[in-house]
């Protein structure tokens, strides 16, 4: 008797970013259901709230190629340790993306406190496509915030927000070259 393989991509998506969708595509091919886990953390200092950006996040599965992988992705918001949410979630798998060396050091050390914690979920590390390699949210936000042209790196959908975002706050406008 098989049970489903369910895994966890945690993260803040402040925003979610094209690297990230493509993470989400590839991890639903190693995963029977893969459950988003938006982290509520505050103390990085969020762009979007909690809400905002679940919601973002949604938008983006609702338009990811295939049906059938879009109705085998859940997002949720948690503000617990990521392994004990992914135990909630009855998950074995916590799914990773790294773009660079220096991920790869911050996750080495992050896969390694989970394993103590539970040695019965794993990690695994998806390498980021090499034409994501270098997006990260923090660059998306800081290049948005100085009215830089971010519509490469993150969706039409999510390019709306960071620009009406920006606009309410009295910020620069985002320039946006498609």
């Amino acid at each position: 008797m098989s049970s489903a393989r369910i895994g966890v991509y945690p993260g803040t998506f402040d925003p979610i970013t094209n690297g990230h969708t493509d993470i989400i595509l590839r991890a639903t091919k190693i995963v029977d259901r893969l459950v988003i886990g938006v982290a509520r953390n505050i103390g990085k200092g969020p762009l979007f709230s909690t809400d905002e950006r679940v919601e973002m996040v949604r938008e983006e599965i609702a338009h990811l190629a295939g049906t059938e992988a879009r109705q085998r992705v859940e997002v949720k918001a948690y503000d617990i340790l990521t392994m004990h949410f992914a135990v909630e979630e009855g998950a074995t798998v916590i799914v990773r993306g790294l773009r660079a060396v220096s991920d790869f050091e911050y996750e080495f050390q992050m896969a390694g406190m989970n394993n103590r914690l539970n040695a019965n979920v794993e990690t695994v590390f998806l390498m980021a496509n090499d034409k994501y390699q270098f997006i990260a949210s923090r660059f998306v936000k800081e290049i948005a915030q100085l009215g830089g042209d971010v519509s490469h790196f993150v969706s039409p959908r999510v390019l709306r927000r960071i620009t009406a975002r920006f606009a309410s706050n009295g910020k620069k406008k985002v320039a946006a070259k498609r």
